[in-house]
């Protein structure tokens, strides 16, 4: 399944849900209006001129010439191009979350390496033993922190001769850098510090060497969550004894929301009940319940397809995942919050690591049947939520279950070619199971809110949209 004609498939399958014979209004049902509209976009909100829908772009102030992007791994800054006082044989970045409301701290803590430079243990006296302690070494505790359902922050992890050391927190981090010298160390101090610095635009992550020998770094502070929110343009000054001033900051988005309904793991406990009256904190606090859980999934992903040899454009993305899900879980708890919810926190089970065929079941049920229909209910709530702020929310939503749906498709190619004919037909018959249980799932009746507020679809129309995969992406 290439990214365009998954892309062009929802886009045909949602034309034909906009041509409704019913028009609702806020009073009710009017006359039939069928008009063949344009195929809608399926792509990230476009700047908009009120700042009532969609991200809402203004024109940052900061005058971006001899500015470069900084050395990225995946979306965050990458550990190359330092000249730390005390050069380590390798140097990680790490990215560690904790849920502190889990029973079992040891089913709750999870890390990753995002990005490394060096050759670990390479001068230690005995390398094995240095390199078990490396495999060993976890933190609780970091910089660039934050916390809703779960908490997370990042780490540095170092080897030196036989030291394993880890460094988490801002103090640690600058004297690790020792005195600022590079772009690269201004931009991961700036990160550090909190900033984030993005990978893909100048607007969003950049810096520049001053005459004087200081740094100006580019990033983004602030969320797009809801009406009254913003999306800051920050501009740091980072000096070679580390000091960081905040030399401007402009708008650079408004007031959208942005949350995502995520994959479910392997070993997820069932949720309590959500103490809420109100139907919409239920479902958006189950949703949250979901993306916090996500983060995991997606870490356990990346660590399953390193364990097979995946390519590490899959491993990438499926890593970048689960950064991106630490946004959209405090985001979800936010709209959850909004309706007089407080989401469940997500325990799951520590699991042994999985053989390929039991990787690729899961991402055949989870990511190319649930996530991809997921994927188009979002491109269909976008259009036709009432609320504002939901609208708003799954105009966002949808272009990352969009991508989530193509990262489970990529997958499925991918471990295709690696299993036998047996794995292959069991996968198949899974996708058949998993499809049936779907319809079962949206033929249930939905509460009005949730069809109008919501712009979720009614019985009827998930049928639709359920039969349109099934016909021309599921067969």
């Amino acid at each position: 399944m290439s990214s365009s004609r998954l892309r062009l498939l929802f886009a045909r399958t949602l034309r034909a849900s906009l041509a409704s014979p019913l028009v609702l209004t806020g009073c009710g049902i009017v006359d039939p209006v069928i008009v063949e509209p344009p195929v809608p976009p399926i792509e990230s909100p476009k700047p908009c001129d009120d700042g009532t829908q969609g991200s809402c772009a203004e024109s940052p102030s900061v005058d971006l010439t001899g500015y470069a992007p900084p050395a990225c791994a995946g979306s965050r800054p990458a550990v190359s191009g330092l000249s730390p006082a005390q050069p380590p044989d390798v140097v990680q970045l790490r990215f560690l979350t904790t849920n502190f409301g889990a029973q079992n701290p040891e089913t709750s803590h999870h890390e990753a390496v995002l990005s490394a430079s060096g050759t670990a243990c390479a001068t230690a006296s005995d390398a094995a033993a240095c390199q078990t302690a490396l495999d060993k070494l976890k933190s609780s505790q970091g910089f660039h922190y934050s916390c809703e359902s779960l908490c997370s922050a990042y780490y540095l992890a170092t080897t030196r001769g036989d030291e394993v050391a880890a460094h988490t927190s801002l103090e640690a981090l600058k004297n690790f850098l020792g005195p600022i010298d590079t772009a690269q160390e201004a931009a991961l101090l700036a990160f550090g510090r909190g900033l984030n610095v993005g990978c893909e635009k100048l607007e969003y992550g950049a810096v520049k060497s001053n005459p004087d020998g200081t740094f100006n770094v580019v990033g983004t502070e602030g969320h797009t969550c809801g009406p009254g929110t913003k999306l800051y343009q920050v501009v740091l000054g980072v000096t070679p004894a580390g000091t960081v001033t905040e030399l401007n900051r402009a708008v650079l988005q408004q007031g959208d929301p942005n949350c995502t309904i995520g994959r479910r793991p392997d070993g997820l406990l069932a949720a309590g009940g959500v103490d809420c009256d109100n139907v919409l904190g239920q479902h958006f606090a189950q949703a949250a319940h979901l993306e916090a859980a996500s983060i995991q999934a997606f870490l356990r992903l990346h660590e399953e397809l390193a364990l097979h040899g995946a390519d590490e454009s899959l491993r990438d993305a499926a890593l970048a995942s689960a950064v991106d899900e630490v946004m959209h879980t405090d985001v979800s708890n936010r709209l959850a919050r909004r309706f007089g919810a407080t989401p469940p926190r997500p325990q799951v089970e520590t699991r042994p690591p999985r053989p390929l065929f039991e990787v690729a079941l899961e991402n055949i049920v989870e990511g190319c049947t649930r996530e991809t229909y997921g994927a188009l209910v979002a491109h269909y709530q976008a259009l036709h939520a009432r609320d504002a702020e939901i609208r708003g929310v799954m105009e966002r939503i949808a272009e990352d279950e969009t991508r989530h749906a193509e990262l489970s498709w990529a997958i499925d190619r991918w471990a295709h070619e690696r299993l036998s004919d047996p794995e292959r037909a069991a996968l198949r018959e899974a996708r058949h199971r998993a499809v049936k249980t779907l319809r079962e799932e949206m033929a249930q009746s939905l509460d009005e809110e949730l069809t109008t507020q919501a712009g979720m679809p009614p019985p009827e129309v998930a049928a639709a949209l359920l039969d349109s995969l099934e016909r021309e992406l599921w067969t």
